[in-house]
């Protein structure tokens, strides 16, 4: 579904080269490393937001930094859910106008037992401005479940939350990923969060290394 091929990419400094990576349906993928090793760079390389200096990444046997604006832009909207490590809602919205607009634009409709299994649905109606930070996290992943994508990146999905609610909201991206035959690929910096993927990718000395779980 989703191929990187000897990707290199650096700023001030080399972040990572010869970095190869597939990913295919229902694939459950961590990616660990220390701070400033170039985790969310690579997540943001795999997700379309920022073209590596060399290398190509493929989606759908397609090469994703040749396609046309409008061709990413689609993508983006309908076959890739991104959570970022800082949430991006709209800080006028309530947490079910979030939802909804995600609903909007992907053409999808809202689960509410999703909201339910998050823990969310008592404050649909709240602004997320008078939410707490873990509240904000899980809108922040029901939003992106919502548009039903292919494909879920995640940066630092559970930072804001304690260990209960971290490992609720992994199993919540675990059935979806399972239920709707859709792949993750998470940066974490939790080892005990990593430990429950399929798969972990430990970025070390500028390379991606997979590591045996």
């Amino acid at each position: 579904m989703l191929k990187a091929e000897n990707i290199r990419h650096s700023f001030d400094y080399l972040l990572f080269e010869n970095v190869d990576l597939e990913i295919k349906p229902k694939d459950k993928i961590a990616i660990v490393g220390s701070s400033g090793s170039g985790k969310s760079t690579l997540l943001h390389i795999l997700s379309s937001f920022l073209k590596p200096q060399s290398g190509n990444v493929y989606y759908k046997d397609k090469e994703l930094y040749s396609l046309k604006e409008k061709e990413l832009i689609a993508i983006r909207r309908y076959d890739f859910g991104i959570i970022f490590q800082f949430h991006y809602l709209f800080n006028t919205f309530t947490a079910l106008e979030n939802i909804q607009a995600a609903a909007i634009l992907a053409g999808t409709e809202i689960d509410y037992s999703l909201l339910e299994r998050l823990g969310i649905k008592d404050v649909i109606n709240q602004n997320v401005q008078t939410l707490s930070g873990g509240q904000q996290q899980r809108v922040s992943v029901a939003r992106v479940l919502t548009k039903k994508p292919k494909i879920i990146f995640a940066d630092e999905p559970t930072g804001n939350l304690d260990k209960e609610n971290a490992f609720e909201v992994i199993d919540v991206l675990f059935e979806y990923c399972d239920n709707n035959n859709a792949s993750l690929i998470t940066v974490t910096h939790d080892i005990e969060i990593a430990a429950k993927f399929d798969k972990i990718y430990y970025l070390k000395d500028k390379r991606l290394m997979l590591v045996d779980n």
